[in-house]
Protein backbone atom coordinates (compact mmCIF):
# COMPACT_ATOMS: atom_id res chain seq x y z
CA UNK A 1 0.00 0.00 0.00
CA UNK A 2 2.85 2.63 -0.56
CA UNK A 3 2.20 5.68 -2.74
CA UNK A 4 4.42 7.01 -6.02
CA UNK A 5 5.04 10.42 -5.46
CA UNK A 6 5.73 11.99 -8.79
CA UNK A 7 6.79 15.72 -9.00
CA UNK A 8 6.25 17.93 -11.95
CA UNK A 9 8.46 19.99 -13.84
CA UNK A 10 8.49 23.81 -12.88
CA UNK A 11 6.34 24.98 -15.85
CA UNK A 12 9.14 25.42 -18.39
CA UNK A 13 7.50 22.12 -20.77
CA UNK A 14 3.94 22.59 -20.15
CA UNK A 15 3.10 23.81 -23.80
CA UNK A 16 4.79 20.67 -24.75
CA UNK A 17 2.90 18.63 -22.93
CA UNK A 18 0.44 18.20 -25.88
CA UNK A 19 2.60 17.53 -27.88
CA UNK A 20 4.93 14.85 -25.94
CA UNK A 21 1.54 13.17 -25.19
CA UNK A 22 0.87 12.04 -28.48
CA UNK A 23 3.74 10.44 -28.52
CA UNK A 24 3.53 8.58 -25.18
CA UNK A 25 0.36 8.12 -24.53
CA UNK A 26 0.59 5.47 -21.94
CA UNK A 27 2.61 6.41 -19.05
CA UNK A 28 3.98 3.12 -17.65
CA UNK A 29 7.32 1.60 -16.99
CA UNK A 30 8.56 -1.38 -18.80
CA UNK A 31 11.65 -2.66 -18.47
CA UNK A 32 11.17 -5.83 -20.03
CA UNK A 33 13.56 -7.17 -23.15
CA UNK A 34 11.01 -10.15 -23.99
CA UNK A 35 7.75 -10.33 -25.63
CA UNK A 36 6.55 -13.72 -25.99
CA UNK A 37 7.23 -13.91 -29.82
CA UNK A 38 10.54 -12.52 -28.76
CA UNK A 39 11.91 -14.44 -26.92
CA UNK A 40 13.78 -16.91 -28.89
CA UNK A 41 14.89 -14.68 -31.79
CA UNK A 42 15.90 -11.95 -29.56
CA UNK A 43 17.62 -14.35 -27.05
CA UNK A 44 19.22 -16.71 -29.12
CA UNK A 45 20.98 -13.60 -31.04
CA UNK A 46 22.14 -12.28 -27.66
CA UNK A 47 23.58 -15.65 -26.95
CA UNK A 48 25.31 -16.41 -29.89
CA UNK A 49 27.10 -12.66 -29.69
CA UNK A 50 29.25 -14.47 -26.70
CA UNK A 51 32.45 -16.39 -28.01
CA UNK A 52 32.44 -19.88 -26.44
CA UNK A 53 28.66 -20.42 -27.76
CA UNK A 54 30.19 -19.60 -31.23
CA UNK A 55 32.82 -21.66 -30.60
CA UNK A 56 30.54 -24.75 -29.47
CA UNK A 57 28.21 -23.90 -32.47
CA UNK A 58 31.69 -24.39 -34.91
CA UNK A 59 32.19 -27.44 -33.28
CA UNK A 60 28.99 -28.63 -34.23
CA UNK A 61 29.32 -27.75 -37.46
CA UNK A 62 32.30 -29.30 -38.08
CA UNK A 63 31.58 -32.69 -36.74
CA UNK A 64 28.79 -32.60 -39.07
CA UNK A 65 31.16 -32.84 -42.29
CA UNK A 66 32.11 -36.83 -41.87
CA UNK A 67 35.56 -36.41 -43.03
CA UNK A 68 36.73 -34.25 -39.64
CA UNK A 69 34.04 -36.05 -37.62
CA UNK A 70 35.35 -36.69 -34.22
CA UNK A 71 32.56 -37.84 -32.13
CA UNK A 72 28.75 -38.80 -32.79
CA UNK A 73 26.70 -35.68 -34.09
CA UNK A 74 24.20 -35.80 -31.25
CA UNK A 75 27.15 -36.06 -28.23
CA UNK A 76 28.77 -32.84 -29.77
CA UNK A 77 25.69 -31.00 -29.83
CA UNK A 78 24.90 -31.58 -26.28
CA UNK A 79 27.11 -28.95 -24.22
CA UNK A 80 25.68 -26.19 -26.51
CA UNK A 81 22.25 -27.12 -25.88
CA UNK A 82 22.77 -27.27 -22.25
CA UNK A 83 24.09 -24.33 -22.43
CA UNK A 84 21.91 -22.48 -24.49
CA UNK A 85 18.98 -23.47 -22.55
CA UNK A 86 20.30 -22.63 -19.07
CA UNK A 87 21.15 -19.10 -19.86
CA UNK A 88 17.76 -19.19 -21.60
CA UNK A 89 15.74 -20.24 -18.38
CA UNK A 90 17.68 -17.62 -16.62
CA UNK A 91 17.00 -14.74 -18.65
CA UNK A 92 13.22 -15.89 -18.53
CA UNK A 93 13.40 -15.59 -14.88
CA UNK A 94 14.83 -12.76 -14.66
CA UNK A 95 12.50 -10.81 -17.35
CA UNK A 96 8.99 -12.44 -15.52
CA UNK A 97 10.99 -11.08 -12.43
CA UNK A 98 11.21 -7.61 -14.28
CA UNK A 99 7.72 -7.62 -15.63
CA UNK A 100 5.86 -8.62 -12.13
CA UNK A 101 8.09 -5.88 -10.47
CA UNK A 102 7.01 -3.24 -13.69
CA UNK A 103 3.36 -4.46 -13.18
CA UNK A 104 3.68 -3.92 -9.15
CA UNK A 105 4.85 0.07 -10.26
CA UNK A 106 2.21 0.78 -12.72
CA UNK A 107 -0.62 -0.21 -10.82
CA UNK A 108 0.60 1.72 -7.93
CA UNK A 109 -1.47 4.72 -6.60
CA UNK A 110 0.11 7.90 -7.54
CA UNK A 111 -0.23 11.69 -5.73
CA UNK A 112 1.12 14.70 -7.62
CA UNK A 113 1.94 17.87 -6.53
CA UNK A 114 1.17 21.17 -7.84
CA UNK A 115 1.76 24.91 -7.40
Amino acid sequence: NKWRIVFPDNGRQWKDWKRASTFYSGNRIQTTKYTWFTFLPKNLFEQFHRLGNLYFFFLVVLNWFPQVEVFHREITMLPLIVVLLASMIKDAIEDYRKYRFDKKINFSKTRVYDK
